[in-house]
């Protein structure tokens, strides 16, 4: 649906009705005024209103419908195409949650396709209008927030997804036997899709640092502080993908610890069981002439040498740490 729409001039809002040929015409008759347009899910037949009245290139259109495109930035004529990967995340199921933004940048519009609950850009939109000297520098600076907003997302996922990787830790290196492979593995790929989402964006974050034809050289400084954010989530990612690897090794190899112990302990009650074990099957032959068979105190000296050998043996195992 269409969220909103609005047409700005001078870093203010005008008192316009909020519909896309509204904005389409006020751009036309005035030139110092820029309109944003914002869509969410938009079904097909209003993606191709909008994009009749700002001549928006079919590709682009296409890219803005199918969700889960790969963060890219395109130039297609006097039109730049970024698309952003929205992030979220959602602490009962240690997932992040991934959503989409679409932003065409024209010369006088701004026209942004939301996919998925997170990345709302109501907020954003609300704190650039309050900020006039920002607003005043047109569609770049709308392209600049929502890239803002956005890398902020970036952060505090990172952030609760360190919570986990500490929770994580933790339980790995606690004396309780835990099970945290699974929870570790499900990290991972929530990570491996954080990647997916800020990676790429790095190179076209620096370019937009550096200037871009469209945007002005003013918008170059606020989009340096941007790429600086998202180099540094980035690389806090790396690390948390590098700590849950660690962590990932680590259990694994507690658990071949456990096993051994497991198989120690195992081993030595085997050993110990095996001493009246035998005494038992050799005494239980039917043979006539057999060493103490008739020994009127023979059965209490074969009780008394199984528990003999057993108490040494468990004493010689409790001292080698087996039992």
């Amino acid at each position: 649906m269409i969220v909103d729409c609005g047409v700005y001039a001078e870093g203010e809002r005008r008192d316009l009705p909020k519909d896309p040929e509204t904005v389409a015409r006020a751009i036309d008759d005035d030139h110092a005024s820029f309109g944003w347009i914002g869509l969410h899910d938009p079904s097909d037949a209003e993606m191709k209103r909008v994009q009749r009245l700002f001549d928006l290139h079919d590709l682009a259109v296409e890219d803005a419908l199918q969700i889960h495109q790969r963060p890219k930035v395109e130039r297609f004529g006097d039109m730049i195409l970024v698309v952003l990967r929205t992030l979220w995340y959602v602490d009962e199921g240690d997932a992040v949650e991934t959503g989409q933004v679409t932003a065409f940048i024209g010369q006088r519009y701004v026209v942004t396709v939301r996919h998925g609950e997170g990345g709302e850009l109501a907020t954003t939109r609300h704190q650039l209008e309050e900020r006039a000297s920002m607003l005043g520098h047109g569609p770049a600076a709308v392209l600049w927030a929502i890239c803002d907003a956005i890398v902020d997302q970036y952060e505090t996922v990172a952030e609760q997804v360190e919570i986990d990787v500490d929770e994580i830790e933790s339980s790995v290196f606690s004396p309780e036997r835990t099970s945290d492979a699974e929870r570790i593995y499900g990290l991972k790929r929530e990570v491996l899709e954080m990647r997916r989402a800020i990676d790429p964006l790095r190179e076209p974050m620096e370019e937009f640092a550096h200037g871009v034809a469209g945007l002005g050289p003013k918008a170059s400084p606020f989009f340096r502080d941007v790429a600086d954010h998202l180099t540094r989530v980035s690389e806090q990612t790396e690390s948390i993908d590098v700590l849950l690897q660690s962590a990932l090794n680590a259990h694994l190899a507690r658990v071949s610890v456990q096993q051994n112990d497991d198989m120690r302990k195992i081993s030595a009650w085997v050993a110990i069981a095996a001493v009246p074990t035998m005494l038992a099957g050799i005494y239980g032959m039917n043979f006539d002439n057999m060493p103490e068979l008739r020994w009127h105190f023979g059965y209490y000296a074969v009780l008394l040498l199984m528990a003999v050998v057993c108490s040494t043996m468990y004493a010689f195992f409790r001292k080698v740490g087996w039992l």
